[in-house]
């Protein structure tokens, strides 16, 4: 991470975000700030910025992620958590459950996936880089508990799953069912949404026990459902709340 501050507190007038990140190095180009506001990647004084436009005090100290090339942040983590626990995805047919933006999704396809069933209970999120791609099934509105009991047009062996406001408990059951044997897995474990209310505050979980008992919690389940050679890591970012997140790596068959 790449951290920029102004000692010049006196100046009063604020600046544009994306102004300011390139006055001050840390990217080429306003298209390249902007990217990366989109991309939930900058701080301002420790908020995070969303509009390119927002106006900030010249002496704000600045954060911003390095810039990546996936549509979300959700590339990023895939892409760390590949090279932690590394998968062949060439010409497998893959599952992203939580498809969101995509991210997930587009790393499958740069490492070679052969077909991705990218399914997501909201609408409308996938990216237009995305849309429309011939080796994609996107199946929005969709909830993935609806598959209980029902099969894919094809059987993916991987499968990646990243969703919110869920416990992983909930999803992973039917996930696997709809995989083929032998598959492989990855699944980000989210602490907030697996922990008791009474962990957390204002929707952020620090306490590195609860992280321990919530992870080891999740692959106890996930062995109790079959999986094997269970690895579970840090995700190589955290999540956009500022959420330490982990990865559940395991096989199956």
């Amino acid at each position: 991470m790449t951290r920029a501050g102004d000692n010049d507190n006196n100046a009063s007038a604020g600046k544009r975000i994306d102004v300011l990140l390139v006055e001050r190095g840390l990217f080429e180009s306003r298209a390249r700030a902007r990217a990366a506001i989109d991309a939930g990647l900058v701080t301002a004084d420790g908020k995070q910025i969303v509009k390119a436009s927002e106006i900030v005090a010249p002496g704000a100290a600045l954060s911003a992620e390095p810039a990546h090339p996936y549509v979300s942040r959700g590339g990023v983590k895939l892409a760390g958590a590949l090279e932690h626990y590394p998968i062949d995805v060439e010409g497998h047919v893959c599952l992203d459950v939580g498809a969101s933006t995509g991210g997930f999704t587009e790393v499958l396809l740069a490492n070679g996936a052969s077909l991705v069933f990218a399914i997501d209970v909201g609408h409308g999120q996938l990216h237009p880089s995305l849309q429309g791609h011939p080796k994609i099934v996107s199946m929005e509105a969709t909830d993935i508990r609806s598959f209980e009991g029902k099969r894919l047009p094809a059987r993916p062996d991987i499968v990646v799953i990243d969703v919110s406001f869920i416990s992983l408990k909930l999803v992973l059951p039917v996930a696997l069912s709809l995989a083929a044997a032998p598959m492989h897995l990855l699944a980000l474990i989210k602490p907030q949404f697996e922990a008791a209310r009474k962990h957390s505050k204002r929707g952020v979980i620090r306490n590195a026990m609860v992280h321990q008992e919530i992870c080891d919690d999740i692959a106890a389940f996930a062995a109790s459902q079959g999986c094997t050679d269970i690895q579970v890591f840090p995700s190589s970012i955290p999540g956009g709340d500022g959420n330490i997140e982990f990865f559940l790596g395991a096989r199956r068959g």
